[in-house]
């Protein structure tokens, strides 16, 4: 499975990676800070580059990177349980060995960024003295890395997997193609719902009651609701409402990833709690997507571009039908919809920013351009680019109902996604990189 990449286009050339800035590395608890939100900044500028997040890619070397770093920064001085390198070198240099750990992730999954990862190793290796405490750095840095990519080699995050199209049928995903902008018979994330996860047990280990029944009533208010405040130029959407849809359009392992950059420079954080908050937060991400995909192709839920267009054959005779209705932003994504995506990974990052920060701080989020349409569409620039709030909680159903604005998700998509999100994301904090006293 290497989906969409028919659509990766020479614009994404990787000459456009943002450059990062010269940094001063020495070993102090800031600088160890920032050498992990530079690394994260590089690896996700790559990865847009590359396929636009497209892919698990990105995501996956973000948290197999991050957990190299925070591996190596517990074998120097134990805080939290490893992942999967668990030595000791208490003498290593901070700093050289996660700068290190960083590189060998980055650079086998980007091989082609060899020389720009390797001008990224030196800013921070070259102010560290030599001697035993950097040379036992480097080693330490490679082993966790090989450890990780090791442990990861045969995840299964780019097999192929056939979809079955079922008959069309009440509450049945169909193909849209004309709306997508995607290939006849093309089904995106088919064989997400088959990586091995990072944390949870299995993909199905979360699994999500069934969307309500098409002759619901709980159906009928979700059907009514988003055809009204998912639709092109709605008149009952306000100002608020259309902005909040366009701007949480960017994907989540982009927005948070750039959230978790901002809040570690914004309040000067622990060097251990950073480094732990980064991998779970990857992690996390990208447990999501697996759990919900496995969800998603599981229910084969249709979208509402399908429901309202062909309601008069739905069995349910409170449904109206609007053969030419169309959503927001005028692009339904060609997977199914039940739960919500965008809520699952939204729910899942900001609960693990709650554990780090806790959930009622407040803060304020900046999104600059998205995709007007789909993906590769041209970009719109968001007036404001900022959104405030009060606590992530709130932050995370405000993402996961912005589908419904939009117009791709029933309101029982997005507060389902939230919710097991949420079970995600608690799960890992729970389980992953726990505090050295708590370790099993």
């Amino acid at each position: 499975m290497k989906p969409l990449t028919i659509l990766v286009v020479a614009a994404l050339a990787l000459g456009s990676c943002a450059q990062l800035p010269t940094v001063h590395a020495a070993s102090t608890g800031s600088a160890r800070s920032e050498v992990l939100v530079a690394w994260n900044q590089r690896v996700l500028s790559i990865a847009e580059a590359e396929d636009a997040f497209l892919t698990l890619k990105g995501v996956r070397t973000a948290a197999m990177m991050h957990i190299a770093m925070h591996d190596a920064l517990n074998a120097i001085r134990r805080r939290y349980a490893g992942y999967a390198c668990n030595t000791a070198a208490a003498d290593a240099d901070p700093v050289a060995a996660v700068a290190q750990a960083a590189y060998e992730v980055a650079v086998d999954q980007y091989p082609a960024q060899r020389a720009l990862l390797e001008d990224d190793l030196q800013r921070w290796l070259d102010p560290v003295a030599d001697g035993p405490r950097k040379r036992e750095a480097i080693a330490l840095g490679h082993a966790c890395a090989a450890t990780i990519l090791g442990k990861r080699r045969n995840d299964g995050w780019d097999r192929k997997s056939e979809y079955r199209w079922h008959p069309m049928g009440p509450g049945v995903y169909a193909e849209f193609h004309e709306h997508s902008g995607t290939p006849q018979g093309f089904v995106f994330g088919a064989g997400w719902a088959a990586v091995t996860p990072f944390i949870l047990h299995s993909p199905g280990q979360f699994r999500s009651p069934p969307p309500p029944a098409i002759d619901s009533d709980e159906y009928t208010r979700a059907y009514d609701e988003v055809k009204e405040l998912g639709r092109y130029e709605s008149a009952s959407r306000t100002p608020d409402q259309t902005h909040l849809a366009m701007w949480w359009k960017d994907f989540a392992e982009n927005s948070q990833n750039r959230l978790a950059r901002q809040l570690v420079t914004d309040e000067p954080t622990d060097p251990w709690v950073a480094a732990r908050m980064f991998a779970l937060l990857n992690m996390s991400i990208m447990d999501g997507y697996i759990s919900v995909f496995d969800n998603k192709f599981l229910y084969n839920h249709w979208r509402p571009y399908t429901a309202i267009r062909w309601a008069e054959n739905d069995g349910n005779p409170r449904t109206v039908a609007e053969p030419r209705w169309n959503n927001t932003h005028r692009h339904t994504y060609a997977f199914p919809s039940y739960p919500s995506a965008h809520g699952t990974v939204c729910a899942a990052a900001m609960t693990v920013f709650a554990d780090a920060f806790g959930d009622d701080r407040a803060f304020t989020m900046a999104t600059r351009a998205v995709d007007s349409a789909g993906p590769m569409s041209p970009k719109l620039a968001m007036v404001p680019s900022t959104r405030s709030f009060d606590s992530f909680r709130s932050a995370a159903m405000e993402c996961a109902m912005s589908r419904l604005y939009l117009g791709i998700h029933f309101r029982y998509d997005s507060i389902e996604g939230n919710r097991l999100g949420r079970r995600i994301g608690e799960y890992a904090l729970a389980n992953a990189l726990t505090p050295a006293t708590a370790a099993r």
